[in-house]
Protein backbone atom coordinates (compact mmCIF):
# COMPACT_ATOMS: atom_id res chain seq x y z
CA UNK A 1 0.00 0.00 0.00
CA UNK A 2 2.89 2.49 1.03
CA UNK A 3 4.71 1.86 -2.38
CA UNK A 4 1.18 2.37 -4.43
CA UNK A 5 0.88 5.51 -2.37
CA UNK A 6 4.78 6.41 -3.32
CA UNK A 7 3.81 5.61 -7.19
CA UNK A 8 1.00 7.86 -7.09
CA UNK A 9 2.43 10.86 -5.91
CA UNK A 10 5.56 10.72 -8.15
CA UNK A 11 3.12 10.27 -10.98
CA UNK A 12 0.51 13.26 -9.66
CA UNK A 13 3.84 15.55 -8.93
CA UNK A 14 5.07 14.95 -12.72
CA UNK A 15 1.55 15.58 -14.35
CA UNK A 16 1.52 18.68 -12.30
CA UNK A 17 5.55 19.92 -13.63
CA UNK A 18 4.67 18.37 -16.68
CA UNK A 19 5.88 21.39 -19.30
CA UNK A 20 4.38 21.70 -22.89
CA UNK A 21 4.48 23.78 -25.72
CA UNK A 22 2.96 27.13 -26.27
CA UNK A 23 3.07 29.89 -29.01
CA UNK A 24 2.09 33.61 -29.53
CA UNK A 25 -1.27 33.99 -30.94
CA UNK A 26 -0.25 37.14 -33.21
CA UNK A 27 -3.57 38.80 -33.36
CA UNK A 28 -3.68 38.89 -29.65
CA UNK A 29 0.24 39.38 -29.09
CA UNK A 30 2.11 42.90 -29.16
CA UNK A 31 5.65 43.36 -28.63
CA UNK A 32 5.89 47.35 -28.07
CA UNK A 33 8.77 50.01 -26.92
CA UNK A 34 8.58 53.57 -25.50
CA UNK A 35 11.70 56.18 -25.70
CA UNK A 36 12.00 59.70 -24.65
CA UNK A 37 12.29 62.41 -27.30
CA UNK A 38 13.81 65.81 -26.94
CA UNK A 39 13.48 65.01 -23.02
CA UNK A 40 9.68 66.11 -22.94
CA UNK A 41 7.72 63.64 -24.93
CA UNK A 42 7.70 59.82 -25.65
CA UNK A 43 7.54 58.17 -28.96
CA UNK A 44 5.57 54.27 -28.70
CA UNK A 45 6.55 52.23 -31.63
CA UNK A 46 6.17 48.21 -31.77
CA UNK A 47 7.38 45.23 -33.91
CA UNK A 48 4.73 43.54 -36.66
CA UNK A 49 6.77 40.92 -37.27
CA UNK A 50 7.70 38.29 -34.88
CA UNK A 51 7.85 34.29 -33.61
CA UNK A 52 7.60 33.51 -30.18
CA UNK A 53 7.13 30.15 -28.11
CA UNK A 54 7.87 29.23 -24.75
CA UNK A 55 7.99 26.06 -22.56
CA UNK A 56 5.29 26.11 -19.91
CA UNK A 57 3.36 24.41 -17.20
CA UNK A 58 -0.31 24.78 -17.30
CA UNK A 59 -0.15 27.93 -14.84
CA UNK A 60 2.52 29.55 -17.18
CA UNK A 61 4.27 30.48 -13.92
CA UNK A 62 7.43 29.53 -15.27
CA UNK A 63 8.14 29.87 -19.02
CA UNK A 64 10.72 29.61 -20.76
CA UNK A 65 10.67 31.77 -24.02
CA UNK A 66 12.38 31.56 -27.42
CA UNK A 67 12.11 35.05 -29.40
CA UNK A 68 12.95 35.79 -32.71
CA UNK A 69 11.67 39.58 -34.16
CA UNK A 70 12.05 40.98 -37.61
CA UNK A 71 13.81 44.18 -37.26
CA UNK A 72 12.38 45.81 -40.42
CA UNK A 73 9.17 45.30 -38.93
CA UNK A 74 9.61 48.47 -36.84
CA UNK A 75 6.38 50.46 -36.61
CA UNK A 76 6.00 53.86 -35.13
CA UNK A 77 3.28 55.06 -36.97
CA UNK A 78 5.68 57.29 -38.76
CA UNK A 79 7.35 56.51 -42.17
CA UNK A 80 10.03 58.56 -42.37
CA UNK A 81 11.23 57.99 -38.94
CA UNK A 82 10.71 54.27 -39.42
CA UNK A 83 12.59 53.88 -42.41
CA UNK A 84 15.68 56.02 -40.14
CA UNK A 85 15.21 53.45 -37.45
CA UNK A 86 15.95 50.40 -40.23
CA UNK A 87 18.43 52.52 -41.34
CA UNK A 88 22.25 52.21 -40.43
CA UNK A 89 21.71 55.13 -37.87
CA UNK A 90 20.13 52.45 -35.75
CA UNK A 91 18.63 49.04 -36.42
CA UNK A 92 20.78 48.28 -39.60
CA UNK A 93 18.45 45.60 -40.81
CA UNK A 94 20.04 44.45 -43.84
CA UNK A 95 23.04 43.29 -41.75
CA UNK A 96 21.20 42.34 -38.94
CA UNK A 97 17.49 41.40 -39.83
CA UNK A 98 16.38 40.01 -36.66
CA UNK A 99 16.87 39.87 -32.69
CA UNK A 100 16.35 37.36 -30.84
CA UNK A 101 16.27 36.93 -27.07
CA UNK A 102 16.22 33.00 -24.75
CA UNK A 103 15.61 33.08 -21.21
CA UNK A 104 18.22 31.82 -19.16
CA UNK A 105 16.49 31.81 -15.59
CA UNK A 106 13.45 32.53 -13.95
CA UNK A 107 12.84 33.48 -10.49
CA UNK A 108 8.82 33.43 -9.01
CA UNK A 109 8.27 36.32 -7.28
CA UNK A 110 4.45 36.74 -6.29
CA UNK A 111 1.45 34.62 -6.54
CA UNK A 112 1.24 35.66 -10.36
CA UNK A 113 4.22 37.65 -10.89
CA UNK A 114 8.11 36.67 -12.09
CA UNK A 115 11.31 38.05 -12.66
CA UNK A 116 12.55 36.53 -16.21
CA UNK A 117 16.21 36.72 -17.69
CA UNK A 118 17.58 36.04 -20.88
CA UNK A 119 19.96 37.10 -23.69
CA UNK A 120 18.97 39.77 -25.87
CA UNK A 121 20.68 39.95 -29.09
CA UNK A 122 19.95 42.91 -31.07
CA UNK A 123 22.59 44.50 -33.28
CA UNK A 124 24.70 41.63 -33.24
CA UNK A 125 25.74 42.26 -29.39
CA UNK A 126 24.24 39.87 -26.87
CA UNK A 127 23.46 40.85 -23.33
CA UNK A 128 22.01 40.20 -20.20
CA UNK A 129 18.54 41.40 -19.82
CA UNK A 130 15.56 40.99 -16.93
CA UNK A 131 12.00 41.29 -17.30
CA UNK A 132 9.27 41.31 -14.97
CA UNK A 133 6.44 39.20 -16.19
CA UNK A 134 3.06 39.10 -14.53
CA UNK A 135 0.19 36.19 -15.83
CA UNK A 136 -3.02 37.80 -16.39
CA UNK A 137 -4.51 34.55 -16.15
CA UNK A 138 -5.17 30.93 -18.01
CA UNK A 139 -8.53 29.62 -19.74
CA UNK A 140 -9.46 26.84 -21.58
CA UNK A 141 -9.71 28.17 -24.88
CA UNK A 142 -13.60 26.94 -26.18
CA UNK A 143 -12.73 26.61 -29.38
CA UNK A 144 -9.85 24.89 -29.57
CA UNK A 145 -10.24 23.26 -25.59
CA UNK A 146 -7.09 24.58 -25.16
CA UNK A 147 -5.37 26.40 -22.46
CA UNK A 148 -4.47 29.98 -23.37
CA UNK A 149 -2.54 32.15 -21.64
CA UNK A 150 -2.22 36.13 -20.90
CA UNK A 151 0.65 37.90 -19.57
CA UNK A 152 2.56 41.40 -19.60
CA UNK A 153 6.43 41.79 -19.67
CA UNK A 154 7.90 44.78 -18.92
CA UNK A 155 11.40 46.17 -18.65
CA UNK A 156 13.84 48.52 -20.13
CA UNK A 157 17.21 48.27 -21.57
CA UNK A 158 19.77 50.62 -22.73
CA UNK A 159 19.62 51.02 -26.64
CA UNK A 160 23.67 52.39 -26.95
CA UNK A 161 24.97 49.25 -24.98
CA UNK A 162 23.09 47.37 -28.44
CA UNK A 163 25.00 49.72 -30.65
CA UNK A 164 21.69 50.85 -31.59
CA UNK A 165 21.82 54.62 -32.20
CA UNK A 166 24.49 56.71 -30.68
CA UNK A 167 24.09 58.97 -27.29
CA UNK A 168 21.77 61.99 -28.18
CA UNK A 169 20.12 64.67 -26.19
CA UNK A 170 17.56 64.42 -28.98
CA UNK A 171 16.52 60.73 -28.22
CA UNK A 172 16.54 58.78 -25.10
CA UNK A 173 18.99 55.68 -24.53
CA UNK A 174 16.68 53.96 -22.18
CA UNK A 175 14.28 52.03 -24.04
CA UNK A 176 10.74 50.89 -22.12
CA UNK A 177 9.67 48.01 -23.41
CA UNK A 178 5.91 46.49 -22.70
CA UNK A 179 5.07 42.97 -23.99
CA UNK A 180 1.93 41.75 -24.12
CA UNK A 181 1.07 37.92 -25.20
CA UNK A 182 -1.70 35.64 -25.61
CA UNK A 183 0.14 32.35 -25.63
CA UNK A 184 -1.62 29.18 -27.03
CA UNK A 185 -0.99 25.77 -25.47
CA UNK A 186 0.04 23.57 -28.47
Amino acid sequence: MKKNLSLLALIFCSVLTAQSTWTADKAHSKIGFTVTHLLISEVDGNFDEFEISATAGDTFMDPSFDVSINTSSVDTDNERRDGHLKSGDFFDVEAHPTMTFKTTSIEKTGDNTFKMMGDLTMHGVTKPVTLEGKVNGVITDQRSQKLKAGLKLTGTIDRTEFGVGEESAAIGSEIDLTINLEMAQQ
